[in-house]
């Protein structure tokens, strides 16, 4: 009779480290979640480093490559995403991932020649070189620096408070990110009521022969361009994958819808080479 407590004891002590090695297993797992960065397969932790490793090699020729990958067509493509954006007097605007400056430019420029009161724009990037190249680039242009600030941020654990602006963009920057739906739920987070989200990034094309014709000219072409213009091979390369890893449009959408977001739309341009999507908190 003695010997029945402990052998309930003994199996109680075997049960429970099963469940600590169980547990830690578990908790391991959790430590060592993998994603893609393109094509390859590294560990989450490891992502923000290659990608923040890119932008840093690539942010000097940044915005000459843009013009030298798209023909220079992404111009047209983030003056009509401004334009889609139709900013008002007091808008407060959050750009994300926008180190150069392009959206924020174009915003500005909206501003005056609107003439509209009290709106001001935040640029926000993990990648403290490619800030350094928008504020250099606002400094020649004889920005009013009331209307722009600069700040270095994860997108995915931003550096505001709730309900502080009342715009969000996210141009060519989303798809970057380790975890799309953290960036989503931070940009919903940071809105306030009524406040408006746009993402503009690449996507994928309805006409499967134009797709075809177009990952053509994005492997066989970029790369070498980025090689010849800048000097880096790698970094284009990855930029090109991480395109055709990136939600198809609809997806996407639903992902949207899922961080909060109501009355969300999508529109391609260019046959869906990028793609706009809107939404609002509500």
């Amino acid at each position: 009779m003695f010997l029945k407590p402990y052998k309930m004891l003994a199996y109680s002590k075997r049960s429970f480290c099963k469940l600590n090695v169980k547990s830690l297993t578990s908790q391991a797992s959790a430590r060592h979640k993998q994603t893609h960065f393109g094509f390859e397969v590294v560990e989450e932790d490891q992502k923000q480093e290659k990608v923040h490793k890119v932008f840093e090699n690539v942010a000097q020729d940044y915005d000459v490559m843009n013009d030298v990958m798209s023909l220079g067509v992404h111009r047209f493509w983030k003056d009509y995403f401004i334009s889609k954006l139709s900013p008002t007097n007091n808008t407060k605007l959050l750009d994300v991932a926008g180190g150069t400056g392009d959206i924020a430019f174009r915003f500005i420029n909206y501003v005056q020649n609107y003439k509209l009161d009290n709106c001001h724009v935040t640029v926000t990037d993990i990648n403290s070189h490619m800030l350094n190249v928008g504020q250099i680039r606002s400094k020649a242009l004889h920005h009013n620096s009331d209307l722009i600030d600069w700040k270095e941020g994860n997108a995915e654990h931003l550096p505001f408070e709730d309900n502080t602006f009342n715009a969000y963009t996210i141009a060519f920057g989303i798809r970057n990110c380790t975890h799309i739906d953290k960036v989503l739920n931070e940009a919903y987070r940071v809105l306030q009521p009524g406040g408006r989200f746009l993402c503009l990034e690449f996507s994928h094309l309805e006409n499967s022969a134009a797709q075809w014709m177009y990952d053509q000219y994005s492997f066989q072409v970029i790369p070498i361009l980025g090689q010849l213009v800048a000097q880096q091979w790698k970094p284009y390369q990855y930029l090109v994958e991480s395109i055709r890893q990136f939600p198809r449009q609809d997806i996407f959408k639903n992902m949207v819808e899922e961080a909060g977001f109501r009355q969300v739309v999508y529109e391609n341009l260019t046959f869906g080479v990028v793609a706009i999507h809107s939404g609002f908190k509500l």
